[in-house]
């Protein structure tokens, strides 16, 4: 074992990656305290073993910390989480718009207020069991894709400050999820074969319709139109629908109709076939700049636009603040309300979240052209 004095503060989620991670941090010598987040809460959530941060979750943390000898913390973040991230989550599906509710807990809780913790316990440095790697890039510290690229976590942390990328340590992301599993097995963590948590942490057998009508009422019946203005049938409320979705929209037609826009004004849902649903180019706010200088020029690179799609060629064009967003090539499924985040390589240069889109076939007033029709 190495010795090192630093004290670093372990997210321990309850899952096996996290165990590893802490482990791994013991054996290199570290100062380690492990702290579980409570975050989730509600019917049926506070014993699943496929959610994170539950009661359940806290006590298979707290087993690994003894077997490691470290010291273990259960804090109440109910309320900051109801705060940042439940709340986010409503009112961005109430605006049209699909949010990524992992990358603002990652932002506003595990690196927000954990991270707040870390630095009043005087901590180093905060750990997670993250597969991602910390790099220095331009002189900056940055996040690399992780070596198991199927697990990669990089698009959700993109969200990240310097200080907050600084301070962090990704334990495991030089492993693969094989890897991980055999050195908890090895170590006979109580983790080791616990299943992948694949739920939103805090809605109930991962059903956001149900929980989104739990929290803010029935929603407002709409028109269903196309691009050309025709009235094809009736929606069941617009945060119940998200840009390039096919299955679910209740209306017979000849070929399969896509999302293409939801117009909020009009409470009215826009479709149309497969072909109409490639943009162009997209706006992100909300710029969080960690490989990359803020910039203020043009730059080439590549863009991910959801937590599973491979990044595609872009033109970047900065604008107070926020940028412009140029394909080089149409691009299928951008969703306002998800990350776009910037690559170079496996390295991630900035990110933001996306707030507008420009689709092939202009589509924005068909909604208008349907009432004046």
């Amino acid at each position: 074992m190495s010795t090192n004095d630093q004290r670093v503060i372990v997210a321990m989620s309850g899952g096996v990656d996290s165990s590893v991670a802490a482990a791994l941090l013991v054996d290199q010598g570290y100062d380690v305290v492990a702290l579980t987040m409570r975050v989730a809460s509600g019917e049926g959530r506070e014993h699943s073993d496929k959610a994170c941060c539950t009661l359940d979750a806290a006590h298979d943390a707290k087993r690994v910390a003894d077997k490691l000898g470290i010291p273990h913390y259960t804090i109440n973040y109910l309320e900051r989480f109801e705060r940042e991230v439940i709340n986010d989550f409503t009112s961005e599906y109430l605006a049209g718009r699909t949010p990524n509710p992992c990358s603002r807990c990652n932002q506003r809780v595990k690196f927000g207020a954990l991270y707040e913790k870390a630095i009043a316990i005087g901590a180093d440095k905060i750990a997670t069991g993250h597969y991602v790697r910390r790099v220095e890039h331009n002189g900056r510290a940055a996040l690399a894709r992780g070596v198991d690229t199927h697990k990669d976590q990089s698009y959700t942390l993109a969200g990240l400050s310097q200080d907050q990328l600084k301070r962090a340590l990704f334990p495991i992301g030089e492993l693969t999820k094989a890897e991980t599993r055999d050195y908890a097995q090895r170590l006979e963590l109580v983790t080791w074969d616990k299943p992948e948590s694949q739920e939103i942490c805090f809605v109930p057998n991962d059903n956001y319709r149900e929980f989104l009508s739990a929290r803010v009422g029935a929603p407002k019946k709409g028109p269903i139109v196309s691009t050309s203005g025709d009235t094809l049938g009736e929606h069941d409320g617009l945060m119940f629908y998200t840009v390039g979705q096919r299955r679910g929209l209740g209306i017979a037609a000849p070929e399969p109709l896509y999302v293409l826009r939801l117009d909020i004004a009009n409470n009215t849902l826009i479709v149309g076939q497969r072909e109409d649903t490639f943009s162009v180019s997209m706006a992100i706010g909300e710029m969080c700049w960690s490989g990359l200088e803020s910039q203020t020029e043009p730059f080439d690179c590549a863009v991910q636009i959801r937590s599973h799609h491979t990044p595609i060629p872009c033109t970047v064009s900065p604008n107070h603040g926020a940028v412009q967003v140029t394909f080089h090539e149409p691009v299928e499924g951008v969703s306002p309300g998800q990350w776009g985040v910037f690559y170079e390589g496996d390295t991630v240069l900035a990110g933001g979240i996306i707030d507008d889109y420009a689709l092939v076939g202009n589509v924005r007033d068909s909604a208008a052209a349907a009432e004046r029709g």
